[in-house]
């Protein structure tokens, strides 16, 4: 639906039928139309990618910084690891809601700044995760051996730490997609997400604050967190498959 949404809904979500305001499904409208006469099939098909957008966006950014991290502190120990292990307590014990309606409040509402603020917000998870992993990983046979031979930190890490880090990582991605795609909604249902003309399921959502929508005109809202359940559960579904396929433990 995010790929083709230019295609299934060609009339895109910024058009609006003045004529239509309100409708129920049908009339040419598969959805119906909101409560200013915009397609919700189409700005549901456009919300998908707005929301695809923002949790694989997201979570990129946040695993790129918490890999780094993670690597840098678990493997070379020390002092390096103590700095950077409370700067990322430091990022921790601020609550991430506060810290990412601040970072809004600050910089603005749109989309780019949604993906920053959320993989700021969550970045220190995946730091965690990967530096557990290399403390155990570091004192591996295969990790001795390779220092011996003259191997560099940075092959060892590259080469031979962070091939066996996709097994934790897949399903600290995916849960984090998840999450991401429930924040981007959270934060365009209290209007401090993305703003129109772009579509966000939250925004759909946000509608059903008006008590006429929430009890007589569900058509508006209700195909939209349909989407935001289903999308979550088929990413945790994926990432709990993709657990089982690349860790060598898993029975087949």
């Amino acid at each position: 639906m995010a790929i083709f949404a230019d295609i299934i809904a060609p009339q895109g979500p910024e058009f609006i039928d003045f004529e239509s305001v309100r409708q129920p499904p049908g009339n040419g409208h598969l959805l119906g139309t909101d409560d200013v006469g915009r397609d919700v099939w189409a700005r549901v098909a456009f919300g998908a990618r707005t929301s695809m957008i923002v949790g694989v966006g997201a979570v990129a950014v946040a695993l790129s910084i918490g890999i780094t991290v993670g690597l840098l502190s678990g493997f070379l120990g020390k002092w390096i690891d103590t700095i950077l292990m409370r700067i990322t307590d430091g990022f921790m014990s601020v609550p991430s809601l506060i810290l990412i309606i601040i970072f809004i409040a600050i910089v603005g509402p749109s989309l780019t700044n949604v993906i920053l603020v959320i993989a700021l917000a969550t970045w220190p998870t995946s730091a965690r995760v990967v530096r557990g992993q290399v403390l155990a990983l570091r004192e591996q046979e295969f990790i001795t051996a390779a220092k011996v031979i003259g191997v560099r930190t940075p092959a060892i890490l590259k080469n031979h730490i962070l091939p066996n880090l996709l097994g934790p990582l897949s399903v600290v991605a995916t849960f984090g997609i998840a999450g991401a795609i429930l924040t981007e909604a959270g934060l365009s249902f209290l209007g401090l997400g993305v703003r129109p003309p772009i579509s966000s399921w939250g925004q759909m959502v946000n509608l059903a604050q008006q008590s006429q929508i929430l009890l007589a005109e569900p058509w508006i809202y209700v195909p939209s967190g349909v989407m935001i359940v289903v999308t979550v559960l088929a990413v945790n579904f994926i990432g709990d498959g993709l657990r089982k396929a690349v860790d060598p433990k898993s029975v087949r």
